[in-house]
């Protein structure tokens, strides 16, 4: 199937109520798919929808080592049409010709409005109207602050959380998830549980497991005790001043769960679930994300709230954002902190956001906090930039517009005024040009990287494995070619490592590396004063794409590749070599085998041989 077809049958599946395509699948179910990568398919269908619709592909590796394409399509929030420009819906079975009236999406009514025909105000637990007076009292909102004085039932009806129905007071739905007695939700609308899971390993067994059905403060308030139980945070010292950086910022999964319980489809009549791992937190949430907003534009997109009564309570209250900058909170916290930005994955029904907590960059953090101390403002345009440069070393204007969620031409302004305050530089020219991070930044990430070098035993040079030459899916249109044999930096001695460090590893050797004696004087304890781009380079190591080529060559040749062996050939630290490795095994490219320190990395369909 061309990718033009699949565009059709995604915009017809958009302009009903969305669904998936499944790519290699035949009639008799053995065919599979060749050549067709899941993003070059995500790009076609945007490219195709005129730039309006984007979707989720996810490759599945069937026995006998058939590759099938599952698209998952979200429903679209207005009409569509296809590269023909026709408005076609799917019918069930067909593909049909629809006015653009039929094919309109009717706006939802608000479910967290609806009164229960056999509510009362008995299902309203005093303490937990106590609790939103409270919070009303300490928002200082001239729309909150003055009601919080009010006797329950005039704060209640205020709110908009009582109103009369059948002859009597009764409290809505949005009344009974703010502040109902538990057996009221159970009663009322159970769907609204939340399921806690905290695993000590990356394996899905967990070890403990709590399922709570409260009002959402009083969930809320329990779901951070449960994490914070359990969160650990590395001092960074930035002149007089000490940044802490937890593994999971409290600010951040706040923010994150009251997204989650304010914007979930209560419909549904699944549970809101929060995995706890050693490298990240997973929520997911029922309903997937509002009409229109996309894991791709969800920084840019005009808010939307599925629940307007809900939303807009918390809001008076001082909980959520109104003005919808919740999400902006969260990118600009974690990338201040020298994290990955959160991560968000769509379903035809649900929404998956997971907050990656594996290691920091404490270099970019203290760069990060002295720039902004000098410039009084460094927005979070400028921190993604600079975390994406950070990160991967250098990329495109194209690029850095993908990860702003930004049209290409809306960036040179943007990347004109941080070569002005020298954060970032230009290199290249006409269609090669690349930005790098300035001379500054540079300068003291290479610091960190020859620190961590001395650190380490003697490394000894290695010929690696032949990469076989083709078309370089990682290179980003960056103009590079992958290397036909590369150079391989191991130390002498190699310790058995896992793949990922538990939380009290990384503990134990976050103060120990804070505290590290100087280094014995020699000539190369300190970075030259000036370096050449050359230079610079070398230090950085390997490129992106170089990285992805020799990890899949190791597991070409060994037959697995794990974490210890690409950061002993790359220099990579452990967080590094595992988020390589964890992106080509999404990308279809490898398979996981095993977890935790027995974890190894293989080509997909060798363990079937």
């Amino acid at each position: 199937m061309l990718p033009e077809e699949l565009a059709r049958y995604a915009v017809g599946l958009a302009n009903a109520r969305g669904g998936t395509i499944l790519v290699g699948v035949g009639s008799e179910g053995e065919e599979g798919v060749q050549d067709l990568h899941p993003l070059m398919l995500t790009h076609a269908i945007f490219e195709l929808s005129g730039g309006r619709l984007s979707v989720n592909v996810q490759s599945h590796r069937q026995p006998g080592g058939r590759e099938v394409l599952s698209v998952f399509v979200p429903r679209a929030p207005y009409v569509l049409s296809d590269p023909s420009g026709a408005v076609l819906a799917w019918d069930g079975q067909h593909l049909v010709p629809v006015s653009q009236a039929e094919a309109e999406p009717v706006a939802d009514a608000d479910y967290t409005a609806t009164i229960p025909p056999d509510a009362s105000l008995a299902d309203l637990d005093p303490a937990e109207v106590g609790r939103l007076r409270l919070f009303a009292e300490r928002s200082g909102g001239q729309r909150a602050a003055p009601i919080a004085g009010l006797p329950d039932i005039d704060f209640l009806r205020e709110l908009g959380l009582i109103a009369p129905s059948g002859g009597a007071l009764r409290p809505n739905l949005a009344g009974i998830l703010l502040a109902g007695t538990p057996a009221a939700i159970r009663a009322h609308i159970p769907q609204a549980e939340v399921c806690f899971y905290h695993h000590q390993t990356l394996d899905v067994e967990f070890h403990f497991r709590e399922d709570l059905l409260r009002p959402i403060p009083a969930t809320l308030s329990r779901l951070a005790e449960l994490i914070q139980a359990r969160n650990r945070f590395t001092p960074v010292q930035v002149g007089l001043f000490r940044i802490e950086v937890w593994e999971q910022d409290e600010t951040v999964y706040r923010e994150a769960l009251l997204n989650a319980l304010t914007h979930r489809d209560y419909q549904s009549r699944d549970a809101v679930h929060v995995h706890l791992y050693p490298n990240r937190l997973d929520i997911l949430n029922p309903g997937g994300l509002p009409g229109g907003i996309t894991p791709g534009n969800i920084l840019r997109h005009q808010p939307k709230r599925r629940n307007p009564l809900l939303a807009e309570v918390l809001a008076r209250l001082g909980l959520i954002e109104q003005a919808g900058v919740g999400v902006d909170k969260m990118f600009g916290l974690m990338l201040r902190h020298g994290k990955e930005p959160p991560e968000f994955t769509t379903y035809p029904d649900a929404v998956e956001l997971s907050l990656h907590s594996m290691g920091f960059d404490a270099e970019f953090v203290r760069f990060v906090a002295r720039k902004q101390e000098e410039l009084q403002t460094l927005s979070l345009d400028m921190l993604i930039v600079l975390s994406v440069l950070a990160r991967e070393g250098e990329a495109t204007r194209a690029e850095l517009a993908r990860a702003l969620q930004l049209a290409e031409d809306r960036t040179p302004r943007l990347l004109r005024q941080m070569e002005d305050i020298g954060l970032i530089e230009r290199a290249g020219v006409g269609r090669g040009i690349a930005y790098l991070l300035g001379e500054e930044a540079r300068e003291a990430l290479q610091r960190a990287n020859l620190r961590q070098a001395m650190q380490a035993p003697a490394p000894v040079p290695v010929a690696a494995p032949a990469v076989p030459s083709g078309p370089n899916l990682w290179s980003g249109g960056w103009g590079k070619s992958l290397p036909a044999t590369a150079v391989q930096l191991r130390p002498a001695s190699q310790l058995p490592v896992g793949e990922i460090p538990t939380a009290a590893e990384q503990e134990e050797q976050a103060p120990r590396q804070a505290t590290m004696p100087p280094a014995p004087r020699s000539d190369l304890t300190q970075p030259p004063a000036a370096l050449t781009s050359r230079d610079a380079a070398h230090l950085h190591g390997p490129s992106r794409a170089e990285i992805r080529a020799i990890a899949l060559a190791l597991a070409r040749e060994k037959g697995a590749v794990c974490n210890a062996d690409l950061r002993g050939a790359c220099g990579l630290t452990q967080p590094q070599a595992w988020r390589v490795l964890r992106g080509l095994v999404q990308s279809g490219h490898l398979e996981r085998t095993g977890g935790g320190r027995s974890a190894a990395y293989q080509l997909p369909g060798r363990g079937q041989s």
